[in-house]
C-alpha cells in the first residue's frame, strides 16, 4: 500500500499513464486527474497519456487533447503508473511500456486486482480509483482541474452516488472535492445521464428484446454485430443499458452484452446484491466487482449466456433465491 504517492514517484523526468481498455468514467477521470495533479507538481517533467479515446462528453476535462492512442515512446520512462485495471491484461497495448519503466505503479480499486507493478496500493472497498486518489493526493497541489475530473470518476462508479459500493469514505472525499469552483450536476447530466437519440433507440431496442429468466431473477439482452453496424454504433454507445435492465423490479442479476467479432462478446454484469458477478466473471477471464463485472465469451448469445447461468444459479440457490 501506498503511504506517500509523491515519495513514491520520486522526482521523475518522464512520467507515463495508462488506464484500462475500453474507459469508463471512473478510468478516464483518474488518469486525467492523475495528469491534472502530477502537472502541477513536477512542472519541469514530461508526462504522458496512453489510452484508448474516451468518449467527447469527457472533452471538458484538463488533459483529454494530450491523449495518446498510439501508445508509442521510443525509451523507458522513469515512472509509470496504472490506474483503475484489475490486471495487467487489461491495459493492452500500454504493457510493455508499464513493465519497461524504471518504476511502474499500480493503483486500483477492483476486488479482482492482486496487485501488479513494483508498487500496488488496491482497495476493494473503496467506490472508486477516484476516491482512492482523492485520498492520496496532497492539498498543496489540488485544484480545480484535479476535483471536476476526480468528480467525475466517483459519480460514474457508484451511478450518481447511489449503488452500494457508495460509503462514508466516499462521502469524505466529495466533501474535499466540491470545495473547487466547478458544476457538479452539470458534469453528471452531460456525462452520465444525457444521451443521443441512437444511444437511447439502442436502449429501447435492447429493453425490448430482453428476456427474463430463472424465475424472474435474471434478465438478459444484446446488440449483435448487425445492429451496431446498422445505428454507426462503437461500444461507447451501449453505457449505461445494462443498469437500466439492472433495475427491472424483482432482477437479482442483469446481463447485457455486445458482439465485438465474430462469435465473440464483451459481457457485462450487474447484481443487485445476492450474486458475486465479479466470482462469475474472473471463471471466465474477466473480473470487477462483487455487485458489477465483465468479461470476454465466444460462443452465440445463448451459448454464453448459458455458460454464464451455471454459475448464477448456484449462487441464487446458495442463497436461497432459488
Amino acid at each position: 500500500m501506498i503511504d506517500n504517492l509523491l515519495k513514491e514517484i520520486g522526482n521523475p523526468d518522464t512520467i507515463g499513464i495508462t488506464g484500462h481498455v475500453r474507459p469508463d468514467g471512473d478510468c478516464v477521470g483518474a488518469v486525467l486527474g492523475m495528469y491534472a495533479y502530477l502537472s502541477n507538481v513536477y512542472k519541469d517533467a514530461k508526462i504522458r497519456i496512453f489510452l484508448e479515446k474516451p468518449a467527447e462528453m469527457y472533452s471538458f476535462l484538463k488533459g483529454y487533447d494530450q491523449i495518446d492512442e498510439s501508445f508509442a515512446y521510443p525509451g523507458q520512462f522513469d515512472v509509470f503508473i496504472c490506474l483503475d485495471s484489475g490486471d495487467i491484461d487489461r491495459i493492452e497495448k500500454a504493457d510493455k511500456l508499464f513493465l519497461g519503466a524504471r518504476k511502474s505503479i499500480c493503483i486500483d480499486h477492483h476486488v479482482s486486482n492482486s496487485g501488479f507493478g513494483d508498487v500496488f496500493h488496491v482497495e476493494p472497498e473503496a467506490s472508486s480509483t477516484c476516491e482512492i486518489l482523492t485520498r492520496l493526493f496532497e492539498d498543496e497541489y489540488m485544484d480545480t482541474e484535479v476535483a471536476r475530473a476526480l468528480y467525475t470518476g466517483i459519480a460514474h462508479d457508484t451511478g450518481v452516488f447511489r449503488y452500494s459500493c457508495t460509503g462514508p469514505d466516499t462521502f469524505i472525499a466529495l466533501s474535499k472535492l466540491v470545495k473547487y469552483d466547478f458544476d457538479g450536476s452539470k458534469i453528471t447530466d452531460e456525462t452520465f445521464y444525457q444521451k443521443t437519440y441512437m444511444q437511447n433507440q439502442l436502449l429501447g431496442r435492447s429493453l425490448l428484446e430482453s428476456i427474463l429468466f430463472m424465475d424472474g431473477k435474471c434478465i438478459a439482452s444484446s446488440i449483435d454485430r448487425r445492429a451496431m453496424d446498422f445505428y454507426g454504433a462503437t461500444g461507447k454507445d451501449l453505457d449505461g443499458i445494462v443498469n437500466q435492465l439492472q433495475i427491472t423490479k424483482g432482477v437479482e442479476v442483469a446481463i447485457f452484452m455486445h458482439e465485438i467479432g465474430t462469435l465473440e462478446y464483451k459481457v457485462s454484469l450487474r447484481s443487485n446484491g445476492k450474486v458475486n458477478v465479479a466470482d462469475v466473471a474472473s471463471y471466465f477471464g474477466g473480473g470487477g466487482h462483487v455487485r458489477a463485472a465483465g468479461c470476454t465469451m465466444n460462443g452465440t448469445f445463448y451459448d454464453v449466456l448459458n455458460n454464464l447461468s451455471l454459475h448464477i444459479e448456484k449462487q441464487l440457490k446458495d442463497a436461497g433465491i432459488l
